[in-house]
């Protein structure tokens, strides 16, 4: 074996020794046991079967992944309206205050996700900071209900997963050649019209790959449902956590487990290739 190639395998190996053990082999069983049926009492009755993919298709738990999709679909388009033009904000910004920025950014990452959320309940109950301040300006006459439904759970995921779509974008827009927008200028293009078509069609991977990561995140979330959801508020992620750990029906839970990594790998997949079309496009644009 070369030299070279066996220094790659060596500094390669820890890296791939990790996913293979926390990654590969527990979707490896995740995959085995969905083909198997649930034992009497619970556990894995080793019976290979298809009957546990019919019952995922089944109207109650279609409807609940279309409702996952629905949730998750919406916290990703927020979070592109709100994470775009801070991440545009921020590459325009002069570069020590760049720094500044992106740690603001991160800020939320230093403290535990489930205190993160929680803190959303302090501000969306019917007692929370937010009734109270509304009130106080004589906007409403009686407090609103933020907390327990739809509305607070999109609102939870948007603020946890925010950060991924700013560095996303923000990559993206630090990486755009600056005489690209001053040929658009010189054109005679407007600020406006050189950001539509110049500025947006170039991030388009970065959107993309923040958007992948905001609904990758969003539609196998459990936590913040119940939290924010207050149990009113299922999601996938809900159905395949009490699969496994109240009915104790280990195949079905794999089963739907299975089925959301699929979605994950079509989404992952469809950005990849977005993002080597853009490559293509502008390689050739170049020649």
């Amino acid at each position: 074996m070369p030299r070279s190639l066996l220094r790659d395998w060596i500094l390669l190996g820890p890296g791939l020794t990790w996913l293979a053990l926390l990654l590969v082999a527990p979707c490896a069983i995740v995959f085995f046991f969905a083909f198997f049926e649930r034992g009497v009492y619970g556990g894995v009755d080793y019976v290979f079967g298809f009957d546990n993919f019919g019952r995922a298709f089944d109207p109650l738990y279609l409807s609940i992944f279309l409702k996952s999709a629905k949730i998750a679909g919406l916290a990703t388009l927020v979070a592109l309206l709100i994470g775009y033009p801070a991440a545009y904000a921020i590459a325009r910004a002069a570069p020590r205050r760049q720094t500044v920025f992106l740690v603001l950014v991160m800020l939320p990452f230093w403290s535990n996700y489930l205190i993160r959320t929680y803190a959303w309940i302090v501000l969306l109950n019917r007692e929370g900071l937010i009734n109270q301040a509304l009130t106080a300006l004589g906007l409403i006459n009686e407090p609103l209900s933020l907390l327990y439904n739809e509305f607070a759970v999109v609102t939870g995921l948007v603020y946890n997963y925010l950060p991924f779509v700013i560095l996303a974008i923000f990559a993206s827009i630090s990486r755009l050649n600056p005489e690209t927008l001053e040929a658009s200028e010189d054109l005679g293009a407007s600020s406006v019209r050189t950001f539509f078509r110049v500025t947006l069609p170039l991030t388009i991977p970065g959107v993309a790959a923040g958007a992948v990561f905001v609904f990758v995140l969003s539609i196998g979330n459990f936590i913040t449902p119940d939290l924010l959801g207050g149990g009113r508020i299922q999601m996938v992620g809900n159905i395949i956590y009490d699969q496994f750990l109240t009915a104790r029906d280990w195949p079905f839970g794999a089963t739907l487990s299975m089925m959301l990594i699929g979605v994950m790998m079509i989404l992952l997949f469809t950005q990849a290739m977005v993002v080597r079309r853009m490559q293509g496009d502008r390689e050739g644009a170049h020649a």
